[in-house]
């Protein structure tokens, strides 16, 4: 029980990385066409399951 709430936080850490990398990669006109800003990454990264 605890290693799998563990590992489901980790997966869910990691996914989160991983969103926010790529919306880091995006030049600012691409974030502006998805409705996003540079500030936003952060929240919109941690929203992701």
């Amino acid at each position: 029980m605890f290693l799998s709430v563990v590992l489901s936080s980790l997966r869910r850490w990691l996914r989160s990385r991983e969103t926010a990398r790529q919306l880091h990669a995006l030049s600012d006109r691409e974030l502006c066409d998805i409705g996003l800003t540079r500030p936003d990454i952060a929240e919109v990264a941690r929203q992701v399951r």
